[in-house]
């Protein structure tokens, strides 16, 4: 019997988001390994909750959620509130949970939905679907089918060799199909999808990528109607990877700031420097000098160019840089 294998595509556009956030994810990381600002990640983890929970009509602001975290009377709908605290416990317990284990999924449910429906922690025994007023968008399949669809979906994480921007955007996109819970699909898909990438870098476990989605809610569920409707799940891989590069993004304006700005400088002073030791030296060789990508680099010598002070005579072989210094043209040329 062949295993289960989802039906996706890795488009260009795929390809392009996943270097580009793993570039991203480079540029982060020694701010990550060496601040570790908790107040950022607290910060960052209420915006993820407040955004989860927007997008299922939840009423309460980030305000409001950091007052209940801080153990402080909120007065909100009880409804709300409960959601709010499931949220916030299930995303404390959310280190200790494997991903690849579907009795981990179960118990998160639970916690996740305590309170609030009877089923919490069992997967549904009877008909959902996704509705937009009185059309239908989404029909899930039958209860019956459920445990053998989630079986299946889960031994195809554990044994998939698919990168895991791309694996857990599949999950994301194949657990809101099969809808296998009464309530409470939509924040369980995308809580599972932060615990898979998590797993891989410990940055996702507070990265705030549920508040972009609620800024484009409908976006987000027209790429789950399109890949449905294309029985490829690529219009919603690429729309979460842009959701998860966009939120590295702004993470990057806010931690590294000025330090970044730094780090651009020197980068402009390496090259140059670089260049007028090595003026026939290619771009490439730029990079792997100082420990840079290709793209970094070019980016970099783009602005030098652009801005005068650096040009390329002659082509990629047998060509030269030449650099200005002040008034003067300081010539590069090998003599």
């Amino acid at each position: 019997m062949s295993q289960y294998q989802p039906p996706f595509t890795i488009t260009n556009d795929v390809l392009t988001l996943v270097a580009d956030i793993s570039e991203r994810l480079g540029q982060l990381k020694q701010w990550y390994e060496q601040e570790r600002d908790l107040r950022l990640r607290r910060i960052n983890r209420i915006r993820t909750i407040a955004g989860s929970l927007a997008i299922e009509g939840n009423t309460l602001t980030e305000a409001q959620i950091t007052a209940l975290l801080d153990g402080k009377l909120v007065i909100a709908p009880p409804r709300d509130i409960q959601e709010a605290k499931n949220a916030l416990e299930a995303y404390e317990q959310m280190p200790h949970w494997n991903a690849k284990q579907e009795a981990d999924l179960l118990a998160a449910h639970k916690t996740l939905m305590l309170g609030l429906i009877d089923s919490a922690g069992m997967y549904r025994n009877g008909g959902v679907g996704v509705f937009a007023g009185k059309q239908v968008l989404h029909m899930a399949p039958p209860a019956n089918q459920v445990p053998r669809l989630m079986a299946d979906l889960f031994q195809w994480l554990q044994t998939t060799q698919t990168h895991p921007l791309v694996a857990s955007s599949v999950f994301h996109f194949e657990f809101e199909f099969i809808h296998p819970f009464a309530d409470g699909n939509g924040r369980m898909g995308r809580l599972w999808q932060t615990l898979i990438l998590s797993k891989w870098h410990p940055l996702f476990a507070n990265l705030p990528v549920e508040s972009l989605v609620h800024q484009h809610q409908a976006a987000y569920y027209q790429a789950l109607q399109d890949s449905t409707q294309q029985t490829d799940c690529a219009p919603f891989i690429a729309f979460i990877l842009t959701m998860i590069r966009d939120a590295l993004s702004s993470m990057e304006d806010k931690t590294l700031g000025k330090t970044r700005v730094k780090t651009q400088v020197k980068l402009a002073e390496q090259i140059l420097l670089l260049l007028q030791q090595q003026p026939t030296i290619t771009l490439a060789e730029v990079a792997e000098t100082l420990g840079k990508s290709v793209s970094a680099i070019e980016r970099a010598v783009a602005k030098l160019r652009k801005a005068g002070g650096l040009q390329r005579v002659g082509g990629s072989k047998g060509g030269y840089w030449e650099i200005e210094v002040g008034d003067s043209t300081q010539y590069t040329k090998n003599k």
